[in-house]
């Protein structure tokens, strides 16, 4: 039996379905803020800046540029992604090792780690490759964590850089970067760029954009309907995926083949757009960015390249 997703789609001509919660760099929309945003991890890499930050609140987009980055860069850079980074001295450098596809035994102190580490930086830079290290939800860091980061950096050969990080957090990661007793890390931060939310001009483009690029051929939102998922939204790209994903659930149920502002005001009507754990990061469930939490509580995800190889 045909789920209620494939009828809808069928329903409004489209060959996919449009609002996906799940980060898809094929359907990523350059709205100006996103277009500095990766300007600015572009410029960060090609000048092998130390750190380069990357803030924005939760849903913004942040960890769908990070995929278009992950699908841009050609074999010379070497690239490891750690999300929702957490642990003490030495768990860290495991995380860092097993990104990078490097062995990194439990047994092993920290001595032998390191000096692995710093064996595969110098063949990388032998071989004419970069190294970059992704962390994504950077702000369960603790300080110590970071400092450990920074202490990465300092691996160099002939005056150049072997290692670039790329921090991405929720904007309680600029705060914690700029306390004093991190004066030394912020130093090494040659990149940054906070991430906003979207203004009701660019919903109305984003919208169109990704029903477009789904398959539709004409506008199926009416304006005043997108004006409203704005409001709704605050200009959020993933409340705003899931509430337009709900209305066209509400309009094909309706046999509507478009999607007007009633048909939004229903679903907030109904209560199944939870709008309130937009003040409860927590809540918001996977996708680019989950809320802040309890280092000790949250799960590290290791992925090499785009494969996940593993999580604790």
């Amino acid at each position: 039996m045909n789920s209620t997703l494939d009828i809808y789609t069928q329903f409004f001509g489209l060959s996919e379905r449009p609002f996906s919660l799940v980060p898809d760099p094929d359907f990523l929309y350059w709205s100006g803020p996103h277009k500095r945003a990766y300007s600015m991890l572009e410029y960060g890499i090609v000048t092998r800046a130390p750190i380069t930050l990357i803030t924005g609140e939760v849903g913004a987009g942040k960890t769908t540029l990070l995929h278009h980055l992950l699908k841009s860069v050609d074999d010379t850079v070497q690239i490891g992604m750690i999300a929702n980074p957490h642990g003490g001295r030495g768990e860290l450098l495991r995380w860092v090792l097993l990104s990078l596809g490097q062995e990194a035994r439990a047994d092993e102190d920290y001595v032998d780690l390191f000096g692995r580490f710093q064996a595969y930086l110098i063949a990388q830079y032998a071989a004419n490759r970069r190294v970059i290290l992704i962390f994504d939800e950077a702000q369960t860091m603790t300080r110590e964590s970071l400092e450990e980061l920074r202490m990465f950096t300092n691996i160099n050969a002939n005056k150049d850089e072997l290692l670039q990080l790329v921090l991405v957090g929720q904007p309680e990661l600029r705060d914690l970067v700029r306390r004093p007793d991190l004066r030394q890390f912020a130093q090494r931060v040659s990149s940054a760029f906070h991430l906003p939310a979207m203004d009701v001009a660019t919903v109305r483009k984003y919208i169109s954009h990704r029903m477009s690029k789904a398959g539709a051929t004409h506008e199926i939102f009416q304006i005043k309907a997108r004006d409203l998922i704005f409001e709704a939204s605050r200009g959020v790209p993933r409340l705003v995926n899931q509430l337009c994903d709900l209305a066209l659930v509400y309009a094909f149920t309706k046999g509507n083949k478009t999607v007007t502002r009633l048909t939004v005001q229903q679903v907030l009507d109904d209560g199944v757009f939870f709008i309130d754990t937009l003040d409860d990061p927590d809540a918001q469930g996977p996708d680019s960015s989950s809320g802040t939490s309890d280092p000790g509580k949250s799960s590290t995800l290791v992925l090499q390249g785009h494969q996940k190889i593993k999580a604790d």
